[in-house]
């Protein structure tokens, strides 16, 4: 048995989309909130605290936030290959 304690912030079962891919809503997702939320999901499934069909709603949410999260990451890292290619440039004579 799992004796981990049980996470702080548990995803809403609205099914609503956090934002994460709209921009006028980007500035209040949150990368490790979500995180903490898709843990909370884990967590709650694992320990059998759902009805199954909650277990379904609950996983296609998480399923949800794990694409929020993986394009954020895309992002953040093109971003970063862009400033590393910025620098490159800058440094290389002429």
């Amino acid at each position: 048995m799992n004796d981990l304690p049980e996470p702080s912030v548990f995803t809403s079962t609205s099914g609503r989309s956090n934002g994460a891919t709209d921009g006028t809503l980007l500035s209040q997702w949150n990368y490790e909130q979500t995180v903490a939320e898709i843990e909370g999901i884990i967590y709650r499934i694992e320990r059998g605290e759902l009805e199954l069909a909650e277990v379904f709603a609950q996983f296609a949410i998480a399923v949800e936030h794990l694409r929020h999260c993986e394009n954020f990451l895309t992002r953040q890292q093109q971003q970063v290959d862009l400033l590393i290619e910025t620098l490159v440039d800058e440094t290389e004579p002429f």
